[in-house]
Order: C-alpha cells, then structure tokens, then sequence
C-alpha cells in the first residue's frame, strides 16, 4: 500500500509539471538584467535592437562582457550601427553551455555568429574559434585572428539547454570589419541594402517601378518597409505580372508606412495601419498582431510574419517577411465557408439508409479558389494560406492530456 501511495504521489507530482508546461521564450534583457555586471551591455543589446533578434532565435549562446570589459569598446565612439555589427559578433548561432564548453569535440569548434549571418561579414569575419587549453581553460579569437586568443571563458551565467546558454568571456572580441564605419539610414540604398539581405526580388521589382521614389521620398521623415523574402517573391511574380501598371504599383506601397515604426512597437501597438498606397477610400491598410516573439501582418486576404530585421533605427526600419503582402482592393477575399445545410426530413428513408453509405462527392479543386487571385485576373491553384505558427509560450495540449490522465490514474490508486 505504502509503494502505491508513493507511486501515486509521483504521478500526480510528475502530471502537475506536465500540466503547468510551457514552452516559454527566453528574454536575453530579463536574464542579463538580474545580473548588474552586465547592465552596459544589456543596455547595448537593446538600444542596437540586437535583443529582439537574439530572443526570436532558439540554440543560442551570448558571450557577455561585464562592465569593466566593456569600456574599451565605449573608448572608441563607435556609431550605434557599428556597435551592433560587434555585439552580434558576440552571439553564437549554436549552444555552448559550460558543459559542453569543456568536451569541445577535437579540442575545438568554428561557430557562426549572427555577425555572419547578416551578410555584412566577409569570408570568415563573422566566426569565431573555441579551444579547450591546458589547464581546463577555454578561449575564443576570431576566426582570422592572427594573436593569441584574446578572451577566455569565465563562467556560466544562465542555461536554457538547449535553447539559450548566456556565459561570460573576459573580453571584447577584437574585429575591425565588425567595427568600420557603417552608414545610417537616411545614407543607404535601400535596393541595395534589400538586395544583399534575402528580399532581392522585391527590391529588382520596386527599381522598376515609380514606386521606388516614393519610398526613397519617405526615408527623411521615417519610413517602415515590410520587404517579402526571395522565395515567396518569386512565388508571387506571375500574379504581379496579371496587375495593372496602377495596381503594381499600390502592391510595392502597400508594404511601406510612412513612419518609422521599431520592432518594439509593432510589438505593443497593435491594430490597423495605413501604407504608403493609402489614399483616401483606397485604405490599402494592414493590421498588426503580435503573438510572443512574433508580430504578423494580417490582411483581408493573407497573414504574414515578420522573420527578420534588415535596419530598425530612426528614422528607418525594414523586416523580412515570409509571405508577400495582398491588400482586398487588389485580391479578392477569402471567401467565408457556407453552413452545412440541415439534413432531409426523409434521412432515415431506406433509399436514404443505402446513400449515407456513399462516399460524398470530391471537393472542388483549390485552382478555382478566388482568396488571393487579382480582383479583376484570372484564378489560380497558389493561393496563400495563412498558418498557425507553433511559438514560444503556447499551451502544451499534448502534455495537458498525458497530464489529466495520469492525475485521473493516480487518484485510482490512492482508492
């Protein structure tokens, strides 16, 4: 009896956990801010928007630098653009814990940081080295660092395994491409910068179009671009060839706003927003919705999500997104499902018994589906979809269940 009420007990215990389990998002401030020594930096992370790239991304690692080490790089005065560029040089696309910091496979590792992942790193720049050294120590250099390793491991400041790992190094790491000089906002080509960070398509497709100065127009007095990746671009190219020369035209707008617009807002600002194809009874407007990390762009006839960002500093923000942008005053409409009709007074008559046994007709092909075909072109069979991304602090339903019936079993043995 005692072995059963143990059992029984850890059943409950064990469905309670499962019960009350998330999967939350980690918060690279929330975690540093508990932390003192690493105020400076958390501040850096945050003012460079850097924060949100780290906490939309999962097997991570933070290599932070305490206060005292980070007076160096405040030593250099370097623009906020730049200063990004060398704290995401600091960020590891890749989980190091302590543990596995000291069983490097070999004695030592290459990882890639988001430094590299933004395109602005040239050959090997945006790695770094990791090597386990003689006397149980660990160092990092970069990977064309010619010296000797500059910083080394200090410690483990918090582990997520195998989400986020944030530790202490002793240093800044040294890089001068991460460091040069880099433009703001209002000095860039916005093509150019679309070009080299996955929207190529869209920005060859706004060149060509008038659209292209009224965004450039816009950029002094802020602006926010929502630019649709290569593939869902190329994707899109047939229904934007179907439009007329007016309607491609409010298609490029439509993913402008004419005010700056930080990923910090979108997050906290929810609702409807007026594009740069707005124009009076036109709306051509979006609404914004957050969920967690992630902030979707809903129209009438699509929902897209914000997967990347390109620059978020005044008075300029651009995002990625995984999906192209269809505005109702261009696209028909999904179509609102009709209510299964009430069944036959006769359903129980025998013809009716021997027909309820028959396979119900096939449905009608999604090629003849209007949702995201030119209000005034032809339909086809690529109709977007909007999906339900499965982010950071949903509810588990699947451990709920597994969780209720193993409480409804420990119970039974208590009886």
């Amino acid at each position: 009896m005692k072995l059963l009420s143990s059992a029984a007990a850890a059943a409950v215990g064990f469905s309670l956990a499962l019960l009350l389990c998330t999967t939350e998002a980690h918060n690279i401030t929330r975690i540093l801010a508990k932390h003192p020594q690493f105020s400076t930096f958390n501040h850096y992370l945050t003012t460079t928007h850097l924060a949100y790239e780290i906490n939309r991304r999962q097997t991570i690692t933070v290599c932070a630098v305490d206060n005292a080490g980070m007076s160096d790089l405040l030593s250099k005065h370097l623009s906020i653009y730049a200063m990004k560029n060398v704290l995401s040089f600091h960020v590891l696309l890749d989980y190091f814990g302590a543990k596995k910091l000291h069983q490097i496979t070999n004695g030592t590792a290459l990882a890639a940081t988001i430094f590299q992942a933004t395109g602005s790193a040239s050959g090997s720049s945006g790695f770094v080295n990791i090597t386990n050294v003689k006397g149980g120590k660990v160092v990092f250099s970069p990977a064309d660092y010619d010296g000797p390793p500059p910083a080394k491991f200090i410690k483990s400041v918090e582990e997520i395994p195998y989400n986020i790992s944030v530790i202490q190094i002793s240093t800044i790491l040294p890089s001068a491409e991460a460091e040069a000089p880099t433009p703001g906002p209002s000095q860039m080509n916005l093509t150019s910068l679309m070009s080299a960070h996955g929207c190529k398509v869209f920005a060859e497709t706004l060149l060509a179009s008038p659209a292209e100065k009224t965004f450039e127009d816009n950029v002094d007095g802020g602006l926010t671009i929502f630019c649709p990746g290569d593939d869902a671009m190329k994707n899109f190219l047939p229904k934007f060839k179907n439009l007329t020369a007016d309607g491609k035209q409010s298609l490029l707008e439509y993913h402008g706003v004419p005010i700056y617009q930080s990923i910090s807002s979108l997050k906290s600002n929810n609702g409807v927003m007026n594009t740069l194809a707005t124009d009076g009874a036109k709306k051509y407007d979006f609404t914004v919705q957050n969920d967690g990390e992630d902030v979707t762009l809903k129209t009438k006839v699509v929902t897209a999500k914000i997967t990347g960002t390109l620059v978020d500093e005044q008075p300029l923000a651009i995002f990625s997104l995984d999906k192209v942008l269809l505005p109702k005053e261009l696209f028909k409409a999904a179509p609102t499902p009709a209510p299964a009709p009430a069944p036959d007074a006769d359903a129980e008559s025998p013809k009716h018994s021997k027909d309820k046994h028959k396979s119900p007709p096939a449905p009608e092909s999604s090629a003849d589906s209007p949702a995201d075909s030119p209000a005034d072109g032809p339909s086809d069979d690529s109709a977007d979809s909007t999906t339900d991304d499965n982010g950071a602090g949903r509810y588990n339903a699947g451990a709920s269940l597994t969780a209720v019936f193993s409480i409804w079993f420990a119970f039974k043995l208590l009886m």
